[in-house]
């Protein structure tokens, strides 16, 4: 930064600007005679891309030299990487999404940092330079691509990138999503199978008609969705009954998810309730009842 005029304390106010390759003893110096100058460029053909360099910046003036900055490093400028990362893989996690990982590209140092990686996919029908893009930062080795199709073919190829730019790609890898699962038949239908209340819970039963592996559900309009991870045709939620609830619930599967069930709301049990008291037939009612809701979970459009 410049020195203001009212600290410059005199006529022929100039800079002295030191610098060495970091490391070494002997520093070089230039003047900058000009009170307003705010930079200084040291060419040199044969210097290594980012090397680092130790510098310092004085000042003067008709009547000597002041003092000296403090010491600090800056590196010449970069190149983009020169090679492209290796082993890159890919594997299908749903039919939305695909994992990607690599290995960092085999690269000398003093080429520069590489400060990430970037991520194309495309899908096998689509031109590469229309692909999807996704970058990493720092030293990151894998990323999840997500809003796939489900069951198309996908290409997806890897490179690193530094403030100069991007280096050169890797091999595209294949990899096909899962095929979504076809929730519009009564095997991926829910039910209510048993509803009933034990002291201080709620207990749920659904019923599947073919065992899956989990199931997504959201027990009130504020908070986030839940897993519950089973292979088997039912599911069990428990509950405390002292709120009221509002619950939807989807089935989930390596093909993708299914759509959220219609809502159904639990009211809240009063303490008289909950301490055994009130009548047992109106209760006897209200179970049977809730034991009879039937919640159709029915596919979400083709991706």
């Amino acid at each position: 930064q410049t020195v203001p005029e009212e600290l410059q304390n005199g006529g022929g106010f100039g800079y002295v600007v030191a610098f060495r390759p970091f490391g070494t003893v002997s520093w070089m110096q230039t003047v900058v005679a000009s009170p307003d100058a705010a930079r200084y460029v040291f060419r040199n053909e044969s210097l290594p891309p980012f090397s680092p360099y130790e510098v310092k910046v004085g000042v003067y003036n008709n009547k000597g030299e002041g003092s000296f900055s403090p010491v600090t490093v800056v590196y010449s400028a970069e190149e983009e990487p020169t090679r492209a990362p290796t082993t890159v893989l890919a594997r299908s996690l749903s039919a939305s999404d695909v994992e990607v990982s690599w290995a960092p590209p085999w690269e000398s140092q003093h080429k520069g940092r590489i400060q990430g990686y970037e991520v194309r996919c495309w899908r096998h029908d689509e031109k590469e330079e229309n692909a999807k893009r996704i970058r990493t930062v720092g030293n990151q080795t894998s990323t999840k691509v997500s809003n796939l199709r489900g069951n198309a073919l996908y290409h997806l190829a890897v490179r690193a990138y530094n403030t100069a730019g991007t280096g050169p790609s890797s091999a595209a890898v294949n990899v096909t999503t899962k095929k979504p699962r076809d929730c519009q038949t009564s095997l991926c239908q829910a039910f209510v199978h048993k509803f009933y209340q034990a002291q201080p819970f709620y207990f749920i039963l659904f019923y599947f008609r073919e065992a899956l592996p989990g199931v997504l559900y959201r027990w009130n309009r504020q908070s986030s969705t839940s897993v519950i991870e089973t292979n088997k045709t039912s599911v069990e939620l428990s509950l405390p009954f002292d709120e009221d609830y509002i619950i939807e619930i989807k089935p989930f599967s390596d093909g993708g998810d299914g759509s959220s069930s219609e809502q159904i709301r639990i009211p809240k049990i009063s303490n008289a309730y909950a301490r055994g008291s009130g009548s047992s037939t109106s209760s006897a009612c209200t179970l049977s009842a809730l034991s009879t809701i039937m919640i159709s979970l029915t596919a979400r459009s083709s991706l």
